[in-house]
């Protein structure tokens, strides 16, 4: 399954809401990849296993699954999300990326791949509309999460 979507980060004909910055995006997007259970409360610990100034490798337990995966950034462009396949799991992919196309009129492109051929959609495709619903929620809370951070000037002060 092969799915993406756009979340507005900044409503820019909303002056009561608060502009925040490309770096404050970044740095949220950041904080997801190092610290997922502040975004994602059923996981139940992430290590990082390895890391290097772009990239990192992690684990991550779900209960009794476990699932490691690496993520790679691009400075204030894109993360990407890459998930080898083990045990019963394929690979797949998730990459987050920034797009701006005119000053401060933020977004977030999410874009999925499950690795599933197109044949193995066609026979999944219940399920697929499920999981692209269930992405399309929490990304959402994603930049929800995000938007808390920085109006609480959390995301004021961390690494990029």
């Amino acid at each position: 399954m092969k799915f993406e979507h756009l979340v507005e980060i900044n409503d820019l004909t909303n002056p009561a809401v608060l502009v925040i910055t490309r770096e404050q995006v970044w740095r949220g997007l950041i904080l997801r990849a190092e610290s997922p259970k502040l975004f994602v409360d059923y996981i139940d610990e992430c290590s990082i296993t390895d890391r290097s100034e772009v990239t990192m490798t992690r684990s991550l337990r779900y209960g009794e699954l476990r699932i490691a995966d690496q993520v790679s950034f691009v400075h204030q462009q894109h993360v990407h999300y890459d998930v080898p396949a083990q045990k019963d799991i394929p690979q797949s992919s998730l990459r987050m990326s920034i797009e701006e196309p005119a000053p401060d009129a933020l977004f977030v492109r999410f874009v999925y791949d499950s690795g599933h051929t197109a044949e193995q959609d066609a026979e999944n495709e219940m399920y697929n509309a499920y999981r692209r619903s269930a992405y399309e929620e929490a990304d959402v809370d994603t930049i929800r999460m995000i938007r808390e951070l920085a109006e609480a000037g959390r995301l004021d002060s961390l690494p990029t």
